[in-house]
C-alpha cells in the first residue's frame, strides 16, 4: 500500500521512507530520529499528512487547529508552518508545497 493510500484510509500512522507519523500517539519521527512538535504543530501536520496530495486552504487549516473563522487575519498559520518547515529540515521542501494566496499541500515520497 502507497503512502497516499494509507494516509487516504486514515490509518493510525503514515509511514514513508524519512518520515514516520503516529496519529494515535502523536509522534513524528525523521528517519528514525524522534522530531520534537508542539501540539499545534503536530495537529497542523497531522491534517496535512491525513489528506496527502489535496490542496487544504488556509481557512480551512485555520479553523481546524486553532478554532479561527473566516474573518480572522492573522499569520499563525505561516508561523507554524515555517517551524514545521524548520524541524523537518531539508525534507520540508519535497513535503509541504505552498500554494501562495491559497493554502499548503502535503506531498507524500516514497
Amino acid at each position: 500500500m502507497s503512502a497516499l493510500q494509507s494516509t487516504a484510509n486514515h490509518s493510525n500512522c503514515y509511514r514513508d521512507s524519512h518520515l514516520t507519523v503516529d496519529f494515535h500517539l502523536q509522534r513524528v519521527q525523521l528517519d528514525g530520529q524522534p522530531l520534537k512538535l508542539t501540539q499545534k504543530e503536530f495537529e497542523l501536520l497531522a491534517i496535512l499528512v491525513q489528506r496527502a496530495g489535496e490542496l487544504i486552504p488556509r481557512s480551512m487549516l485555520l479553523m481546524t487547529v486553532w478554532g479561527y473563522g473566516v474573518e480572522i487575519r492573522t499569520r499563525t498559520l505561516d508561523v507554524h508552518i515555517r517551524r514545521l518547515r524548520k524541524n523537518l529540515g531539508s525534507s520540508a521542501r519535497p513535503y509541504i508545497e505552498t500554494i501562495f494566496g491559497v493554502g499548503y499541500r502535503f506531498q507524500p515520497t516514497n
